[in-house]
């Protein structure tokens, strides 16, 4: 995992509040899309959990003594939903997947990797796709398996079920 480049308004007591004016508020609701897509991309991160958002770095600065309110967490995620960068994985909306590529970006890259390894019209596990040194290492099998669905859509793959675990055909 690397090292997360805080940007300075990480540092910067009112950004952990969420502003009334709109105009201010958007532009730092746009910063915090960037900051937590940054933040799941280089430590891996594809889920996170409202309740306990005040426990990741990225929500809390201690530095500054100042944490983002689950309230604000959600707004957060909520801006992310609508560019296609999150999701809530239950009914209560406490529990989030977090996408840094949409899914539609995922099922790309995915294909991508399928073409340039000469896995067309073959079959390769999923832990085959997780383990390339690229974007796709360490990819979580449920976000995977979501972008595998896309390329399903696009009749570019089939979803197996293979002994111990799980596999994909790529058509060209």
């Amino acid at each position: 995992m690397g090292d997360v480049q805080w940007p300075w308004q990480y540092s910067f007591p009112p950004f952990f509040t969420i502003q009334p004016n709109a105009e201010t508020r958007q532009k730092q609701l746009d910063a915090w899309r960037t900051l937590l897509l940054d933040y799941c991309r280089t430590q891996k991160v594809s889920v996170i959990d409202v309740r306990e958002g005040d426990l990741l770095p990225v929500f809390n600065n201690t530095t500054i003594s100042r944490k983002l309110s689950p309230d604000a967490i959600m707004t957060v995620l909520g801006v992310l939903q609508k560019t296609g960068n999150a999701e809530p994985l239950d009914k209560t909306r406490t529990r989030w997947n977090v996408y840094w590529h949409t899914l539609d970006e995922w099922a790309s890259i995915v294909y991508k990797w399928a073409q340039d390894n000469a896995m067309l019209n073959t079959v390769c596990t999923f832990y085959e796709i997780a383990s390339d040194s690229g974007d796709l290492n360490g990819i979580d099998d449920g976000v995977l398996t979501k972008a595998l669905r896309v390329l399903e859509r696009r009749q570019q793959a089939e979803i197996l079920t293979l002994d111990g675990g799980s596999g994909v055909k790529f058509f060209s």
